[in-house]
């Protein structure tokens, strides 16, 4: 069943954006701190036994110097730089393992599949890429969301988006990866983190976004008991007069702030009854999109939108602004 509004009122959702004042010079400080540490991207080869893709295992430093974990996955018959396509991955996600992402290599794309600090790993029990977060952050619900939530300098998705920002430094010093030529792309989290980082850098060639998270903050937490957007309802049970606070840390990593600010084009999706990422949150983000952009609306799915079968518009989209 439809979860939100009719589809002709999703096309007209414009909300008024909450946006901090000083939303810029947040990024503009939380960047420049990092980038006093060297990115130290390393890339070690890994045997998969795959007779036509190499894979690399790959450490860099993302934010405050902190180690992050990434596989890049290459063509093995190659000549000279490559696209690239930095993916970011779901909620509790992780890289995994090599084998799961085989598609963009076999397209012809350098591909690097950043791991999820603190959510994931490569099917261990513990993370891949742990996160060492600052003394102090505060109280929180079990999950991400509400880690830091009384204060955007010491908020899990500082750290996270940070990384991501710094994964396409990573890739770029690959000398396989032609770096004038670099799509970021993700879904649900992925697929915010992707918004995040298309809002923070002009040098990106691409970004899709599949029904992403990490959008809307406060209409979604009113709307859904689903999903990771639930972790704030839980925690405002306990914090009943902290709800300004929490929304307002929240509007630093608002896809919908950083889209604002994305001047590359990109390709969304949105399903019409997904109860985990509303679609007028979607729509909220896409609305405010900069640069130029497509939404594809999957009436009848929910949070799995249009899965592999939207595989052909992506490859599509990227060969045309990438050239693979």
């Amino acid at each position: 069943m439809l979860v939100d509004m009719p589809l002709e009122r999703l096309r007209e959702y414009r909300p008024a954006p909450e946006e901090p004042a000083d939303f810029d010079s947040f990024w503009k400080q939380t960047l420049s701190d990092t980038a006093g540490h060297p990115i130290d991207a390393r890339f070690e080869a890994y045997d998969a036994r795959l007779a036509t893709v190499e894979v690399q295992d790959v450490t860099f430093r993302g934010w405050a110097g902190q180690p992050v974990k990434a596989w890049l996955l290459l063509p093995r018959h190659r000549s000279g730089p490559l696209p690239a396509v930095v993916q970011y991955i779901g909620y509790n996600g992780g890289r995994g393992i090599p084998y799961e992402w085989l598609t963009w290599s076999a397209a012809g794309y350098a591909h690097l599949v950043m791991d999820n600090r603190g959510q994931g790993g490569g099917g261990k029990t513990v993370a891949d890429t742990p996160d060492i977060a600052p003394a102090g952050h505060g109280s929180s619900s079990p999950g991400f969301l509400t880690r830091g939530i009384e204060d955007p300098a010491k908020h899990y998705y500082r750290r996270l988006i940070t990384d991501a920002v710094r994964a396409v430094d990573a890739v770029k010093c690959s000398p396989d990866v032609d770096g004038d030529r670099v799509a970021v792309v993700g879904g649900s989290q992925g697929g915010g983190l992707a918004l995040a980082v298309a809002g923070l850098r002009v040098d990106l060639a691409a970004a899709i976004a599949d029904v992403p998270f990490l959008c809307h903050f406060r209409r979604a937490s009113q709307i859904t008991d689903n999903g990771p957007y639930a972790e704030i309802a839980r925690w405002l049970k306990g914090h009943r007069f902290e709800a300004d606070t929490a929304i307002g840390t929240l509007s630093y990593f608002d896809a919908v702030n950083f889209a604002a600010r994305a001047t590359c084009p990109a390709w969304f999706s949105v399903a019409l009854m997904d109860n985990v990422c509303p679609p007028s949150t979607v729509f909220a983000a896409y609305h405010r999109y900069a640069g130029p952009a497509e939404l594809e609306v999957f009436t009848y799915n929910g949070h799995e939108g249009g899965a592999e079968y939207d595989l052909p518009r992506k490859l599509a989209a990227l060969a045309g602004t990438l050239g693979g």
